[in-house]
């Protein structure tokens, strides 16, 4: 080979590894990350819990979408592993961030990332896993956006009571009066699973509905578990079952997986699903007709107050600053929730534009 053709050759393999390294930089901590990279502007570093949870994937791309021209996001993927997520946090604050937008792995170790933040005096913005209140109060810079976890069950206990009376011909298997019902929960001790189990089933008695639980467990907000779960639940239970209820979308998603295997939604064979978030995915199938309806979780709008609250305290602003967000006497803004049915269902689609 000549020495010319040499030369040409290690050119082009030098400038080869320079394009390979600067593919795979990041302007975040492993584990996975998304941002809008822009080093110019204040760092906002940032974490959730799981990347492919169907519903922070669009608080994710709100975020995202968010911080454009006003912060340089730093945003990870903590794979569920709380331990990944304060090695996140340690490497963000490292790298220099003027705030931190948190959606905790396990609401327990809030006080942990806040004792973290306040060592170096950088505000801390919790979102859609609530810290104890405590936790909050301790740190005059740390705040929570989010929902009242309540209201998405009390409304999804209202969405089923008036799709209930409305149907009670149909869905009233054995004719005996009550709900025999199925319930998927989100993961143990989250607020939200908690909250929506409880409520969802208090507000059916409060109207005076009889209810009779055939099975609970927990799918961990996870389709595919929700699946196997429900599978279990068909064989052992089939026309007994009269109504479906799911913590979140994901699950409920996954639940009609396995009715459809069952041969559910043709003919006369069908169950009633319902769950919680009114994702795009959730929204199709109430439009065919496979779900009575959701509860309308503000992805965008959550998205949308953690950043705008974030880039205030990046920029050491009062977090409110230029924006239309209330904090209530927990130091939180509460994105409220909204039911869908077929009858609405614009008002999820928009949610999600």
């Amino acid at each position: 080979m000549s020495l010319k053709k040499k030369g040409l050759v290690l050119s082009l393999a030098v400038a080869s590894s320079i394009l390979l390294a600067t593919g795979c930089s990041s302007s975040a901590t492993s584990g996975g990350a998304s941002g809008s990279n822009d080093a110019k502007l204040p760092a906002v570093g940032g974490t959730i819990y799981k990347f492919d949870d169907n519903f922070m994937s669009y608080v994710r791309r709100s975020m995202e979408d968010s911080a454009k021209g006003k912060v340089n996001l730093m945003l990870n993927d903590s794979q569920n592993d709380q331990a990944k997520q304060i090695e996140q946090v340690d490497t963000l604050i490292a790298k220099g961030a003027k705030s931190l937008a948190i959606n905790l792995v396990d609401p327990k170790a809030a006080q942990t990332i806040v004792d973290k933040a306040k060592a170096k005096d950088i505000p801390v913005i919790f979102f859609n896993k609530e810290p104890d209140e405590a936790v909050l109060k301790g740190y005059d810079k740390a705040y929570y956006v989010g929902t009242t976890s309540s209201e998405s069950g009390v409304l999804q206990g209202e969405l089923i009571a008036k799709a209930w009376e409305s149907n009670k011909d149909k869905w009233d298997k054995n004719h005996d009066g009550k709900i025999q019902y199925v319930l998927l929960k989100g993961e143990p001790g989250h607020p939200d699973a908690e909250a929506r189990t409880k409520y969802v089933i208090d507000t059916l008695k409060s109207k005076g509905i009889q209810v009779e639980q055939l099975a609970m467990d927990t799918a961990m907000w996870d389709a595919t578990k929700a699946t196997e779960k429900m599978d279990a639940w068909v064989s052992k239970y089939n026309d007994k079952i009269e109504f479906v209820i799911a913590n979140n979308d994901g699950m409920a998603l996954g639940a009609i997986a396995s009715l459809e295997k069952a041969g559910y939604f043709t003919g006369d064979k069908f169950v009633p699903v319902v769950g919680v978030d009114a994702i795009p995915e959730a929204l199709e199938m109430i439009e065919k007709g496979k779900m009575v309806g959701t509860v309308l979780n503000d992805a965008k709008n959550q998205g949308k107050a953690t950043v705008d609250l974030a880039a205030n305290a990046a920029n050491g602003k009062d977090v409110l600053a230029g924006t239309d967000w209330k904090l209530d006497d927990k130091k939180a803004v509460r994105v409220p929730y909204i039911e869908i049915t077929k009858d609405n269902i614009q008002v999820g689609k928009d949610a999600y534009k």
